[in-house]
């Protein structure tokens, strides 16, 4: 049995497009432990007597939308009256004990994937700011709105190794919790990841969340960044993600495989090394 938790304050402006990320956000633990959802709770905050209880009906419609496509019932919830909405999901799952996958056991010559782009941090806080484009939110809410389950769905028959969700701790912060679990290092190629439409241009001109900031700073303490990655890519590459992709750590052959299969949508970024001074080397 797997159980997970997960809720947060709106990132965008639509209402139902908030339920839908907080939904898909909140499902992802499920599929990065290689399980399957049985089904939900609603977890609310509303101010009720403050805003329209329309705005309530869509962001619920957006959650329940987003666990219908994943095929699974909501059966139930709390809320509160609370000065800032809030929501997200209580979600049920379950897996073969034998088959379940951990953010430990990647092993030295595994290939890294991610299959989302990064840069929610930064869109959300120019949404906030009022400075995104139009293109950035709607991809950026297109790519946050996606389930995690096709990307499971195409690990079937291949050896993973180990994986985990990339969400407010950055790629940085999460790939750290692989390699100390797995006891090796890691190396990640900037070059090779990919961010979402305008995050570049808007990071050059001052917008960075807060959490994207917190975490540089903490993965000064465990990572090597290369002398000509300046504090705006070594902050790129720390960017505070919502409903962000799979980290995947495979074997070379199997992710090749696997990103042919996937598409666009992922990318080798790195590989496992031996265990170093440091957790992680971003190139």
């Amino acid at each position: 049995m797997l159980q997970t938790v997960d809720f947060f304050t709106p990132i965008v402006d639509e209402p139902y497009a908030f339920g839908q990320i907080a939904a898909a956000n909140s499902l992802s633990d499920i599929y990065a432990m290689g399980g399957k959802p049985l089904f939900a709770l609603n977890i609310v905050g509303f101010p009720i007597n403050d805003l329209p209880k329309s705005v309530l009906t869509e962001i619920l419609q957006g959650g329940a939308d987003k666990a219908k496509e994943a095929g699974i019932p909501i059966v139930g919830g709390h809320s509160i009256d609370d000065k800032e909405p809030k929501y997200g999901l209580v979600v049920t799952g379950e897996v073969k004990e034998k088959n379940i996958w951990k953010n430990s056991g990647a092993m030295v010559g595994d290939a890294l994937v991610l299959t989302k782009p990064l840069g929610t941090g930064v869109i959300a806080t120019a949404i906030k700011k009022g400075v995104a484009s139009q293109l950035s939110i709607d991809t950026a809410v297109e790519v946050m709105s996606i389930l995690n389950k096709n990307a499971v769905d195409k690990l079937d028959g291949l050896d993973v190794n180990a994986v985990t969700d990339v969400t407010g701790f950055g790629l940085l912060g999460h790939l750290k919790e692989i390699c100390e679990n797995s006891n090796v290092s890691s190396e990640i190629n900037f070059n090779d990841i990919e961010f979402l439409p305008g995050v570049i241009e808007l990071a050059e001109s001052g917008i960075m969340a807060g959490g994207t900031r917190r975490n540089l700073e903490y993965a000064k303490e465990f990572v090597q960044f290369d002398h000509h990655l300046d504090n705006l890519k070594q902050l790129l590459s720390s960017d505070a993600q919502t409903s962000g992709g799979l980290l995947i750590s495979l074997p070379r052959k199997d992710a090749e495989s696997y990103v042919e299969k996937m598409g666009t949508s992922s990318r080798i970024i790195g590989q496992i090394i031996d265990k170093s001074s440091f957790s992680i080397k971003v190139n």
